[in-house]
């Protein structure tokens, strides 16, 4: 039998018509054959995986749909370098021989590469399909699972191919993260001290606090962490749901870590690894403005270190490399590169006007 902890909503303001759809939180949700009665009717379903989660949570999923429903499954490789617009299509062509309306519906089950291209393949099947995100690893489960962007990448650079196309909920499955790799699980840490250090600094706090109970996946925590990243993200989104403005503050540690996946090879670097990377560069110059203290950046530095993520950039990319890779960054606005720096702990700012001697500064640094 299912549990559900938390249940939370993203509400989209300023939309033409109300929209608002929920962040379902718990253990056992992906067997909950209520919860998807509830959510879908009858409607049918494309469900896409990956070669690696498909022998472990597919069944169960299935199950829950029940033998009554028609579903289409597709089954792509595994991994950040697939994530291309080829696969969108395999996406996008299973659905099609399968004879699928509107009225279908897409679910992701997986982690951020499935997110982005499922949800993308639903925002182009017959000019938008509903989807809904199965989250299985941390990092989509507090990041990329809320908030609408999809996408894939391209070899220019990351996600610079997709829509906003918001999902019809988010189920959060607890489960999940016990069978995840440790690699995998603190590339999602990097996401969740993220959300402390742009926005609520008491939880950042409480995160220094219980790190070793959250490396130890304690179900409690582990439910408060996501439940509080989540609320934090709903609330930004809300407020801003096509990046025009504060939204922006959710890529700190981003710009550059999207540089250094690009350059180092989609896949190489797990994206949270790269943001970790990000944040720790992007904070090294916020210390170097005098705007965070310095023993605010260690502890970030510590935090990271005890799950293993990397603090220091690639010793093969300079300053020119970085700023090369970060040109052909979606964000750039008018030729310029905004950056997201820390106005204080907890509080994040744009920028656009860190030069490339800071940059410098900051990797010799770190180095």
């Amino acid at each position: 039998m299912s549990t559900t902890l938390h249940t939370l909503h993203v509400e989209l303001i300023g939309a033409a018509q109300s929209r608002r759809y929920p962040i379902v939180i718990g253990r056992d949700l992906l067997a909950d054959t209520q919860l998807f009665t509830d959510l879908l009717g009858d409607r049918p379903v494309v469900l896409v995986t990956n070669d690696t989660i498909a022998p472990q949570y597919t069944a169960r999923v299935m199950t829950a749909l029940g033998d009554q429903r028609r579903v289409t499954q597709v089954v792509l490789p595994d991994g950040e370098v697939h994530k291309n617009l080829t696969n969108v299509e395999h996406i996008l062509t299973a659905g099609l021989q399968d004879k699928h309306e509107r009225r279908s519906v897409f679910l992701a089950l997986g982690g951020g590469v499935i997110g982005d291209m499922t949800g993308f393949a639903a925002a182009c099947f017959l000019r938008g399909v509903d989807f809904i995100q199965l989250p299985t690893t941390l990092l989509a489960q507090v990041d990329s699972s809320v908030g609408g962007k999809t996408g894939v990448n391209h070899p220019m650079g990351k996600n610079l191919i997709g829509a906003f196309h918001q999902p019809l909920a988010v189920l959060i499955d607890l489960q999940t993260l016990q069978t995840l790799p440790t690699r995998e699980f603190a590339a999602g840490v990097a996401e969740v001290i993220k959300y402390g250090c742009i926005a609520d600094g008491e939880f950042f706090e409480w995160l220094m606090g219980t790190s070793s109970r959250l490396k130890a996946r304690e179900d409690s925590v582990l439910a408060e962490a996501i439940e509080r990243s989540c609320a934090i993200k709903a609330s930004v989104v809300a407020a801003d749901e096509r990046e025009a403005g504060v939204r922006a503050t959710l890529n700190f540690g981003h710009t550059f870590g999207h540089a250094i996946e690009q350059v180092m090879g989609y896949g190489e670097w797990l994206h949270g690894e790269a943001v970790a990377c990000g944040m720790v560069m992007a904070t090294q110059i916020s210390v170097n403005r005098g705007k965070v203290a310095p023993e605010d950046l260690a502890r970030l530095k510590g935090f990271l270190e005890e799950f293993g993520l990397p603090v220091a950039p690639p010793a093969s990319m300079d300053t020119s490399v970085f700023l090369g890779a970060m040109a052909g960054d979606k964000k750039v606005d008018k030729g310029t590169i905004r950056y997201i720096l820390l106005q204080s702990l907890g509080q994040a700012a744009i920028v656009n006007d860190i030069t490339a001697l800071e940059i410098d500064q900051a990797l010799a640094q770190l180095a």
